[in-house]
């Protein structure tokens, strides 16, 4: 069956919400606190200069996600697109999905004369996600990922 790749819609506010609270566990043994996570899908939904979701589906049911945010780098003077969210359901995996949602999201990236890069983050001891994005072009970034979660006095959004 064929991948069909479409923008995300506030349709799709439960799938988004699962798929996000399957990775959490699956990739970092943690428990999303679902409001919290609903109330986050529902605002980039809503809000483009949030964000926005690609849902990749097969024999008309999403087998895959992936949202990208944005970063303005003044010394390029561009756009980075981050993906985030990455999900594709156990039974699809090694099928082609991200790569599906990854080709679409590079074309649409290159189509636009402001977006300078794609860029993502992964788990260190994810290896099997760090061969599917090398075999995609990916490559290491030479920073490393630092900073406060949560600010003081702000709740988690673990449980």
């Amino acid at each position: 069956m064929a991948l069909h790749i479409r923008s995300g819609t506030p349709a799709d506010e439960s799938v988004i919400a699962a798929f996000n609270a399957a990775m959490a566990t699956e990739t970092e043994g943690k428990t999303l606190h679902e409001p919290t996570l609903r109330a986050g899908v529902r605002a980039v939904l809503a809000d483009p200069a949030k964000g926005f979701y690609l849902m990749a589906e097969r024999g008309g049911e999403v087998v895959g996600q992936l949202m990208v945010t944005t970063e303005w780098s003044d010394w390029r003077n561009g756009w980075y697109w981050w993906i985030q969210s990455v999900y594709v359901t156990p039974t699809a995996r090694g099928a082609g999905v991200f790569r599906g949602l990854f080709d679409h999201l590079k074309a649409k990236a290159l189509a636009d004369p402001t977006v300078i890069g794609l860029r993502l983050y992964v788990e260190h001891d994810n290896a099997r996600a760090q061969g599917v994005y090398a075999a995609l072009g990916l490559t290491a970034e030479p920073y490393q990922l630092m900073g406060v979660y949560p600010l003081p006095g702000r709740e988690s959004a673990f449980q």
